[in-house]
Formats: structure tokens, C-alpha cells, sequence
């Protein structure tokens, strides 16, 4: 079911320039493509905690999600190259967006019923969300590749075949699995994760942490160029992955509620760093560190989830934590552009470091206020974690 995922994750992170450049083609207007693949990525963000209930609640629903978001890739590939009205493209790329089946979250809880302890628990996230980073890390490129070598409708049609072949497998291990391991229940009526205490805050955590990185992505692309930018931002998945892999060798001290907390104020250390020393290997330096501090932040974040979360909305839980990154991403391109065209580059970096401080500070006490008065129910929450043989590697 892993191999199955990274075939279906292998979609998305294809996508993005294929889709964009498919648009121009057809519609020959960058602005309508721009418009198209923001709507995409915006309408799949909205809507993925609804397709994630739907699909925990009905399983069948994942393979028809799958059917229908190749479909609609194929007839919008196929409308960029027939060069068909613009509003017509732009209505196919936005009811694509709405279809696109959740993964990681379904995997993710997944590896909460596979698993056998906290500690293997932790291992398999850690590998998991080290492997989507990397596939989104080189899916752009390989994307771009395969467009040089053909043309951007026939990707998005490598993009449909990939979502068939992808989702029909993980559908075909979900089947196979005993019971005891599937997500969710078709009579389930779970409340929503929203309603679980403590799950604001670390939406709200993961909300700053994707502002903070498009707004500081920004500000390094006005201050050194394309060229370093690209460079640069690089490091934050380099970061990303090996952070990850490093956190899931190891059990760690102290509570997982605190965790969260700790890596968003150790993120906003490093993106004060070229605020205090303005050049590109600090900037460099600050993107790998706080790459490795995000994608752990998101693994503990996965892990909060099975404390915090019952079981049947988990899945959900999941979706929200990836709504929560993705419209966070968004809004910190857009303020990230304003500060930059109004103050530099420089301020940029200090208000990057600000908000994230201000916005874990914010967390901090509604999150530990929480955790104090469940623990009140059950002194073992107030005792550290214990400490395990290492598992082995990620």
C-alpha cells in the first residue's frame, strides 16, 4: 500500500507545471492559466477534509474520486489541445480540483492501524512524510522534463494513467486488508476533528509555519534573484527529508504535546537569521534548518492526531492539517509580495520571523492549558514519554 501511495502522491507532484502550461497552450493567456491552476490548487484544498470524510465513511468513494479526477485530467488535456473557450478549460481544471482523492491523509491513518507502538508509529510517519517531500521535490523537475520531451496535455494525461494505476492499487491493498486495519466504518457518524480539543491550535501552527516559508520564499526571490532563489529554496526539502528521517531513528524526551511548540519557535530562530545577517548562505542556512524543523513539526503533528482525533475521523483530522498548510502557503505569497514591494527584502525576513513567534506564542497556552487539564484525568500524561531501543532506519 506504501509503493501504491508514492504512485498516486507520483500524480501531484507531477502536476503543477504541466497543468500551467497545458492552459497556456490552450487558452494562449498566462493570466488564465495562473487563474486556472490557482483555482485547482484552491478548490482541492477547500474541499479535501469533505472528500476525506467521504472516503472514510464510504471506501468505495476513493476509487469513484480516483475515476472521475483522471477523467476530468484526460478531457482538460485534451481541451488544452483542441484549444477550446477558455471558460470551458478553466471549468474542467476547476471540478478536477474538486475530485482529487485524498492520500496522505488515508495513509497516515493507516499507519496508525498497521503500526504496533508509538514507536514504530513514529518511524513510519517519519518515512512517509520523507517520502512525499521528496516526490514533490523532484516531481516539478521531472515534470518540466517530460514536457521538454512532449507536450504538457500529453503529462497531464501521464498524470491521469498515474491516478488509475495508483489509486487502483492502494484500493485493491485497502480490500485486502483484515478489518481490524481499515479506516473507518460506513455506519460511523463521528463528530468532526474541529471539535476535538486542542486540534485548533495545531491547525493554526501549521497555518504559520506554510505562510511563513511562501512569505520568506518571497523575500529571498527579490532579494538574489531566480537563479539563488531556486538554489536556495531546495535546501528547505533537502531540510525537509532529512529531518524527517533523523526524527524517526530515534525516541525523543519530554511529551509529544510540547513538540509542536518547540519546532515552531526553533523555526522562527532560523528565519530571524537573515534578518540579523543579510546574505544568501544565511538565508540558505535558515530554509535547510527550518525545513527540517516543518516536516517534523507535521510528523508530530500526524502523530497528535491519534491522541487528540477519535477513530473515524482521523482521516479528516488528516485533510485538514494539509487544507490548513496549503491555504497558508497561498496567503504567505500574497502578503509576502506586498511587504516586498513596499519595504524590501530585509523586512520581509523580520516579519516572517514575527509572525511565527507570535503566532506560537498565541498556541502555547491554549495548548498547554489543554494538556494540563486532561492530564488532571490522567497523571500519566504529566510523566515524559519513555525512552525506547531505536528502531530501525526510516
Amino acid at each position: 500500500m506504501f509503493a501504491a501511495a508514492m504512485l498516486a502522491r507520483l500524480c501531484y507532484g507531477l502536476l503543477g507545471l504541466p497543468l500551467l502550461l497545458a492552459v497556456r497552450e490552450g487558452t494562449g493567456s498566462y493570466a488564465t492559466a495562473g487563474a486556472a491552476t490557482g483555482l485547482f490548487g484552491l478548490v482541492a484544498a477547500v474541499l479535501g477534509p469533505v472528500r476525506a470524510r467521504l472516503v472514510e465513511r464510504h471506501h468505495a468513494a476513493l476509487m469513484l474520486l480516483a475515476v472521475c479526477y483522471a477523467l476530468l485530467l484526460a478531457a482538460l488535456a485534451a481541451a488544452c489541445a483542441a484549444r477550446v473557450p477558455a471558460l470551458l478549460t478553466v471549468s474542467l481544471a476547476v471540478l478536477a480540483g474538486a475530485c482529487s482523492p485524498p492520500v496522505g491523509p488515508l495513509m497516515r491513518t493507516l499507519w496508525g492501524k498497521l503500526t504496533t507502538d508509538e514507536a514504530q508509529h513514529q518511524c513510519a510517519l517519519s518515512l512517509d512524510t520523507a517520502a512525499e517531500s521528496t516526490v514533490f521535490a523532484l516531481g516539478p523537475v521531472l515534470g518540466g522534463l517530460l514536457v521538454a520531451a512532449s507536450s504538457a496535455p500529453a503529462v497531464l494525461t501521464v498524470c491521469a494513467a498515474l491516478v488509475i494505476t495508483g489509486f487502483g492499487l492502494l484500493a485493491t491493498g485497502l480490500r485486502r486488508t483484515p478489518e481490524s486495519v481499515r479506516v473507518g466504518s460506513p455506519a460511523a457518524r463521528p463528530r468532526s476533528p474541529l471539535r476535538a480539543a486542542g486540534f485548533t491550535p495545531l491547525l493554526l501552527l501549521t497555518l504559520a509555519v506554510a505562510l511563513v516559508l511562501s512569505l520568506f520564499e518571497v523575500a529571498v526571490l527579490a532579494a538574489w534573484g531566480t537563479l539563488v532563489a531556486g538554489v536556495l529554496t531546495t535546501l528547505f526539502s533537502v531540510g525537509g527529508v532529512l529531518g524527517g528521517l533523523v526524527y524517526g531513528r530515534r525516541r525523543w524526551r519530554g511529551t509529544l504535546v510540547r513538540r509542536p511548540l518547540v519546532l515552531a519557535a526553533s523555526s522562527t530562530v532560523c528565519y530571524a537569521l537573515p534578518a540579523v545577517v543579510y546574505s544568501a548562505p544565511a538565508a540558505g542556512i535558515a530554509l535547510l534548518l527550518a525545513g527540517a524543523c516543518t516536516d517534523v513539526l507535521l510528523i508530530t503533528a500526524y502523530q497528535r492526531i491519534d491522541r487528540l482525533v477519535p477513530e473515524g475521523s482521523r482521516t479528516e483530522a488528516g485533510a485538514w492539517i494539509n487544507t490548513a498548510y496549503n491555504l497558508g502557503a497561498a496567503m504567505g505569497t500574497a502578503v509576502g509580495g506586498v511587504l516586498v514591494d513596499r519595504s524590501g527584502p530585509p523586512a520581509a525576513f523580520a516579519v516572517a520571523a514575527g509572525l511565527l513567534g507570535v503566532c506560537t506564542l498565541i498556541c502555547a497556552p491554549l495548548t498547554l492549558r489543554r494538556h494540563t487539564m486532561d492530564a488532571a484525568g490522567d497523571p500519566a500524561l504529566t510523566q515524559p514519554e519513555p525512552m525506547a531501543a531505536p528502531p530501525g532506519p526510516a
